[in-house]
């Protein structure tokens, strides 16, 4: 092969690349670190350790290097390092929607230990339909994922289609929405106990007729809430009433309907304790409409410690989730897992502390 410096310097000159920081090449040709050795007067090694950051090279030669490769059009290959070494350096991620707030902060914990280990991240929503997670986990599986971190959809009442991952050996990190078992990891925070605490502080004020808004039990973290609030009701040997729980999908217009419920109901509720921020926050302002005063006519708690608790009015009641430590912490298990330092299998579970904040909603 003809050397590529001379090929250029034959084809090219020297004010095209420099005013336009580009050389022009035919576009089937793929520039190789030999290509940009032979172009600086340099060992390959060198540029392949100048490419890679490597302590043993001067920046200056760094920077020529990296000059050099764009000047070219050079484009590593991880394809055949990733060949190399078995790994994709790529971690798949599956949340229930992209949309939620406390989904981004897990994310972005995710994204930051990630970014600083050198691995990459493919992020897909199951819409909390368990057909499309089932359809998310077989194109990770093929995408080569080292490893998958998972948080459940609403409805899914099966994880056989996390199968394949653990028949490779290919850890299974499950965050907030879990389901429990002896082959992965899971992380959360202590649901019930959270839920037990803040149905007992509208107790504690005087309430003895609480309402619940919960979600789909199927999954762990409302299933829980709902223990947590009935068990706290039973300790203060209050009513549990079938009409006091109002299951619902935990969104905008569910906080809408379930306002329109209470409403409707010949014997009010004195709180209203409901499994996240938003679908309390909308119930909050529907009830308001309709003429009722908050926290005179209901006292109000939520769940998620979301923006929007923070902005209603009067500002929410309710329990701090630490997203952003949770993506971090699930992001550290797993690589740690992935480079040997770690089994998460010997771990097993993970618990994080909550916050119960007291606002207005629940100060009359």
């Amino acid at each position: 092969m003809q050397p590529i410096a001379k090929n250029f310097s034959k084809k090219i000159q020297l004010p095209c690349y420099k005013s336009y920081n580009i050389v022009c090449m035919k576009q089937d040709k793929e520039v190789t670190i030999y290509d940009i050795a032979s172009y600086l007067n340099i060992s390959a090694a060198t540029v392949s350790r100048g490419l890679k950051d490597h302590p043993t090279i001067n920046k200056k030669t760094k920077k020529k290097i990296l000059e050099a490769a764009q000047k070219l059009g050079y484009r590593s290959n991880a394809f055949a390092s990733n060949l190399r070494t078995k790994q994709s350096k790529t971690i798949g991620v599956i949340v229930p929607r992209l949309n939620s707030y406390f989904m981004s902060t897990v994310i972005a914990g995710i994204e930051s230990i990630a970014n600083e280990e050198g691995y990459q991240l493919i992020i897909s929503q199951s819409q909390e339909n368990e057909e499309k997670e089932a359809a998310n986990a077989i194109t990770l599986f093929n995408s080569r994922v080292d490893g998958i971190m998972v948080s459940l959809a609403a409805n899914t009442k099966t994880t056989d289609h996390f199968k394949p991952f653990l028949d490779k050996n290919i850890p299974i990190v499950y965050f907030d929405r879990i389901v429990e078992t002896s082959d992965s990891l899971t992380i959360s925070i202590d649901n019930y106990k959270a839920a037990f605490e803040i149905t007992q502080h509208l107790i504690n004020k005087g309430c003895k007729r609480i309402l619940h808004i919960g979600g789909n039990i199927n999954r762990n973290v409302y299933a829980d809430r709902l223990a947590g609030y009935k068990a706290a009701l039973k300790q203060a040997g209050l009513s549990t009433a079938d009409n006091l729980i109002y299951f619902s999908n935990l969104s905008e217009d569910a906080g809408i309907q379930a306002a329109n419920y209470i409403n409707n109901l010949k014997q009010k509720p004195d709180a209203v304790f409901s499994a996240n921020d938003t679908c309390a926050a909308f119930c909050m302002i529907r009830l308001k409409q309709l003429g009722y005063e908050i926290p005179n006519n209901f006292l109000f708690a939520g769940f998620n410690n979301d923006p929007i608790s923070k902005v209603v009015e009067p500002n929410l009641t309710t329990i701090a989730y630490p997203g952003f430590p949770m993506g971090q912490i699930a992001a550290t298990h797993l690589i740690n897992h992935l480079k040997g330092i770690a089994d998460i299998s010997s771990t097993n579970r993970v618990l994080l502390r909550h916050e119960l904040i007291v606002r207005a909603s629940t100060q009359k």
